[in-house]
């Protein structure tokens, strides 16, 4: 059997597990970081429509289950840097709001067990980390900030431009999307059209192996094991993380250290809690509330395509403004969400839902669409679950919550667009299988009868288990959160004692 060990053992390399990395490096703590998969490898098929979203190339084998038993292929990535090598780089703060709780006609959303002046500094400091290009002065639902964006804002396209100008019109107030790339003088960003949900071909998007991990790598204090996958967890009687179990390359591994931190994502971090049961653990270790897995979100996320046959998009690169509006109150006195560009869609990847449409009338619509995704918040109801079969296969039971929320602001947002010219509107709902921005599945709080792990993202049941990952989101907010990872991960670096 193989052996590792480090002072400290991290489980995923994605936004949490790498940037936690970086944190501890900085303290110069020995971390061994632990991945699923290996490198995403720079290739022409990065850039590939076809392979990337028609044909899957970079998304594991992997099938879950609903709730009925059927199985699905989910939207994760087993790479180092996790599903930020795929992600849309939109790197938004939580609101103010999003940390306290939240009243809808629906339901509750959650307090944090902190609020956002905890962590304001170190959204500050992942901001920086992760080259986040921004606007200080432009959203109406901006929270307060104790520093400016490192970097500008990026510039609009013409194209984007005209839509922007029609938009305030309105009467809306249409902001610059926080955005992470390299496109500093002298950056390695060239603004292509494959950028939000591809692999970058050049290291330009922020992700978390390339802003992160990377520089934690070398500067000698982190490594890094690839294509090993974590079993089990054992503890021993005095509520301790002993011991790792799993595979390496294909052979059996045991990883020893000070401290284990779970960052496999809000899935796969419940699943090998529940995986990990014994007589002393019979739900799964650190779950003895039963609270492990439960409280599944995954926002409310509905595509739109938009339309104008008279004007064609010429826009290379489109993500680059969001309206929000109406994300603290939606006319009625209750919140709603987010409206925000996407990048540009060709017509191969429209293939991949309007699946009985010929390629040819795809292409013609692309030429003269405009794409967006309308988010709004997915409630915490411990209803909504991750379990796992007694063979170790995820499950995951989903119901959408506050959907009258999402309903409404999808309304609105066809009202703006027809308003601007737009003739057509399509729409794609997510449904459980494009499980993006899933979270909610341990997780953090005071009180250890509702939540699994504290402030601070350690079990209130075992001493050195920690967690890294949006497992943790109390509440899922209606804003990107890949950030909100990021400035929790080292908020947990700098605060933690360690030893």
């Amino acid at each position: 059997m193989h052996t590792d060990s480090a002072d400290v053992v991290i489980v995923g390399s994605g936004m949490g597990g790498g940037t936690l990395a970086w944190g501890l490096a900085r303290r110069g703590i020995s971390v061994l970081v632990v991945e699923r998969g290996d490198y995403l490898p720079r290739e022409p098929a990065n850039w590939s429509p076809e392979e990337v979203f028609s044909g899957r190339r970079y998304k594991p084998p992997d099938l879950w289950l609903n709730a009925d038993g059927g199985e699905f292929r989910p939207g994760v990535h087993y790479v180092v840097g996790g599903n930020t090598k795929v992600y849309g780089a939109s790197l938004p703060r939580l609101r103010e709001r999003d940390f306290e709780q939240t009243v809808f006609p629906a339901g509750v959303s959650r307090a944090w067990p902190f609020r956002y002046a905890d962590i304001e500094p170190y959204y500050s400091q992942a901001e920086a980390l992760y080259r986040v290009h921004g606007a200080t002065d432009d959203d109406p639902t901006q929270s307060w900030r104790s520093q400016p964006f490192t970097y500008p804002a990026l510039p609009h396209e013409p194209y984007v431009q005209v839509v922007i100008d029609r938009l305030r019109k309105q009467g809306v107030h249409p902001s610059s999307t926080a955005m992470g790339v390299d496109l500093a003088p002298g950056g390695s960003c060239i603004r292509c059209a494959t950028c939000d949900g591809f692999p970058c071909r050049l290291g330009a998007k922020s992700d978390a192996e390339t802003c992160a991990l990377g520089p934690a790598l070398a500067g000698g204090n982190v490594r890094l094991l690839t294509n090993t996958r974590i079993d089990r967890i054992d503890t021993s009687d005095r509520n301790q993380v002993t011991r790792l179990v799993g595979e390496c390359e294909g052979e059996p591994i045991q990883i020893t250290g000070g401290s284990y931190v779970l960052a496999a994502g809000a899935a796969n971090t419940a699943a090998l809690m529940l995986r990990s049961f014994d007589d002393r653990w019979p739900k799964g270790v650190g779950n003895s509330n039963d609270l492990v897995g439960r409280n599944y979100m995954m926002h409310n996320n509905t595509h739109l395509a938009a339309i104008d046959p008279r004007r064609k998009n010429d826009v290379i690169f489109q993500k680059t403004f969001a309206v929000n509006d109406f994300y603290d109150d939606m006319g009625d006195g209750f919140p709603g969400g987010s409206i925000q560009l996407i990048g540009k869609v060709q017509g191969s990847m429209m293939k991949t839902h309007a699946t009985r449409a010929p390629l040819s009338v795809l292409n013609r619509l692309a030429r003269h669409s405009l794409e967006l995704l309308v988010m709004t918040e997915d409630l915490p109801v411990p209803t909504n679950q991750v379990s796992v079969t007694p063979t170790g296969q995820i499950v995951v039971r989903w119901e959408r919550t506050n959907y009258d929320r999402h309903e409404l602001l999808l309304a609105k947002t066809h009202k703006l667009l027809r308003a601007v010219g737009y003739i057509g509107i399509f729409e794609q709902r997510f449904t459980i299988d494009m499980n993006s921005h899933m979270c909610g599945t341990a997780v953090g709080g005071a009180d250890r009868d509702t939540s699994v792990v504290d402030g601070l993202g350690r079990s209130h049941e075992v001493a050195n288990l920690f967690i890294a990952d949006a497992a943790f989101f109390p509440s899922s907010g209606a804003q990107n959160p890949a950030l909100t990872i990021a400035a929790l991960s080292l908020r947990m670096a700098a605060e933690n004692d360690w030893a």
